[in-house]
């Protein structure tokens, strides 16, 4: 995520790296670096210059205390200031009226459908709620059907009349639907455009001005920069947004719609999507996404993810193997696989306050995590239980079985036992169990 601001951020900072203080010289040329890096990233100019200057002001005034170095203290203003242009009050999701209506809006492409469901399933699994799907996207061909699919997928129920194109009156039964059936969060998907279009627009103000609603979101492609700036502007002056989604962020977009979207229409960023999976959601955090974005990682993201996954019973069977020195080469693949569950190897590492330059090994860690699976797949049970020591005749039969060389069986066999004795040290807790796994598997790639 936000890969390109984050390596630009990075080394824009670090020019101040051998300063030994702050002064007008070198905050104004770190300054000038920050502001480029904000326009590459789509952040409108005037903007981008309205905040370095900010940054410039605050910075001159600052005094370096000794625990500081002057790149420690302007990290620390910038990642201030980034987390005001994103913060607002009133981000969470409203809930409070019976029942609960929230319209998503947003152009075609953006994913307004697949957010609907996944809002949708995030309601029902993390908020306890009852919810239902209303399929008002009436003229887009399958829509509809997508709209079933996707709910079907989660065990949703999706309300949707396919030979009506009256919204109002699509709503309207659906309600009365929702009550009989004891729902009282509706979630509605209404059509999207290609481009703004005057009927689109009235359509939705029909819909504002007949019901009640709770939230009106607006679904925004991220990966389309500065256009979806200008799409949010456009929505919001026909009918007032209460919250913005950023989808695709798992994409290569700059972060320049993140930053600038509360500038422009001052609606808070409610949730950002990273995936296609319907469990790809999170609320947003404007702290979080400062950290990811200047590269500090967003620890409490990933022990969240992690603990989704990792259940009590898998940790306690973990310890206890640790304890015994039960700990095999099928344990490490079953890490793996938790890793690939909270998002992958590059999801994982974008969590951890690792440097930037580390995301260059990416490729290379993804690489050994298959071809460590592919090898431990080759071993005999017993090999794969580490009951047995591979000799050089085994090590030879496992690379030719796993289409590897016997230098990889080595570095595999080498990170098991590096990994099983660290695993032996920890004392406590799940999540030192995968840190650890994963500092040691960025070691390995060095």
């Amino acid at each position: 995520m936000f890969e390109s601001i984050k390596q630009r951020m990075a080394d824009a900072i670090h020019t101040l790296k051998g300063y030994g203080k702050i002064n007008e010289l070198n905050i104004a040329a770190v300054s000038k670096e920050i502001r480029r890096a904000l326009v590459q990233a789509d952040v409108n100019y005037k903007l981008a210059k309205t905040i370095t200057d900010e940054i410039q002001k605050e910075a001159i005034g600052q005094k370096v205390i000794t625990s500081l170095t002057p790149q420690q203290l302007y990290t620390k203003i910038v990642y201030d200031k980034i987390v005001s242009l994103m913060q607002s009050e009133n981000s969470e999701i409203s809930l409070s009226k019976n029942p609960n209506l929230i319209m998503m809006v947003g152009l075609q492409g953006s994913g307004k459908t697949t957010f609907s469901c996944k809002l949708a399933k995030f309601l029902k699994e993390k908020k306890d709620k009852n919810v239902l799907l209303v399929a008002c996207d009436v003229y887009r061909p399958a829509a509809i059907d997508q709209l079933v699919t996707l709910g079907e997928s989660a065990n949703l129920t999706v309300y949707h009349e396919d030979d009506s194109k009256d919204v109002i009156k699509i709503i309207s039964n659906a309600l009365v639907f929702a009550e009989k059936n004891h729902i009282n969060n509706i979630i509605i998907d209404t059509a999207g455009r290609q481009s703004i279009d005057t009927k689109m627009m009235e359509e939705l103000k029909e819909i504002n001005e007949t019901f009640d609603l709770n939230e009106i979101l607006l679904v925004l492609d991220s990966m389309i920069g500065q256009t979806a700036v200008e799409t949010a502007k456009t929505f919001n002056d026909t009918v007032p947004m209460t919250g913005v989604v950023l989808t695709k962020l798992d994409g290569d977009a700059n972060g320049g719609v993140a930053l600038s979207i509360r500038s422009v229409i001052d609606v808070p960023i409610k949730f950002i999507g990273l995936g296609e999976k319907l469990d790809d959601l999170d609320v947003f955090h404007a702290d979080r996404i400062a950290q990811r974005i200047l590269g500090m990682g967003d620890v409490i993201s990933f022990v969240e993810k992690a603990q989704q996954v990792y259940t009590k019973e898998q940790n306690e069977e973990i310890k206890r193997k640790i304890k015994n020195k039960e700990f095999s080469y099928a344990d490490i693949v079953k890490q793996f696989d938790m890793i690939k569950k909270i998002g992958g190897f590059k999801s994982v590492v974008d969590m951890l306050p690792l440097p930037v330059n580390d995301e260059s090994k990416l490729h290379d860690g993804e690489q050994f995590i298959n071809k460590f699976r592919y090898i431990v797949d080759s071993m005999t049970p017993t090999e794969r239980e580490d009951d047995i020591k591979l000799t050089i005749t085994r090590r030879s039969r496992i690379a030719k079985g796993s289409g590897t060389s016997i230098s990889d069986v080595d570095k595999v066999v080498k990170y098991y036992e590096t990994m099983k004795k660290s695993l032996q040290q920890l004392r406590s807790g799940k999540m030192k169990t995968v840190l650890n796994m994963l500092k040691k598997q960025n070691e390995h790639n060095k």
